[in-house]
């Protein structure tokens, strides 16, 4: 497996949160090409939102619920309500979404292995 060559700090930065077509919004905490075996994104899913349908080719995912109140939908298993502390995995290829069912935002850490990269991603709506 590939390692980082040097040790490395990447300091939290709010302002470079961006809005996705998925219908959340990201804000990339490690995400390099010298680190390639995972990438860690925060997730931020406004009240009454559910994102858009999809999957990763070559990509494991995990979310890590930080705040608010959830639903996942993921192909293989029932829909279901997830708060802060949850975890759930999401293997390639399988298709998923999330729903804020709460009154502030849903807030989840997003964990890729290998590293998210944009070709992986594939709409499924």
């Amino acid at each position: 497996m590939d390692t980082p060559s040097l040790p490395a700090l990447r300091r939290f930065d709010p302002s470079a949160e961006y809005d996705i077509a998925e219908r959340c919004a990201i804000l990339e905490l490690a995400n390099d090409a010298s680190d390639p075996a995972v990438s860690i994104a925060r997730a931020r899913v406004a009240p009454g939102v559910t994102t858009a349908r999809h999957r990763l080719r070559g990509t494991v995912e995990r979310y890590l619920i930080l705040e608010g109140r959830g639903r996942v939908d993921i192909d293989g298993m029932p829909p279901a309500e997830v708060g802060p502390g949850d975890s759930v995995t999401i293997p390639a290829l399988c298709g998923q979404r999330i729903a804020n069912l709460g009154d502030a935002d849903l807030l989840f850490l997003a964990i890729c292995t290998p590293r998210f990269v944009p070709a992986c991603y594939e709409s499924l709506e």
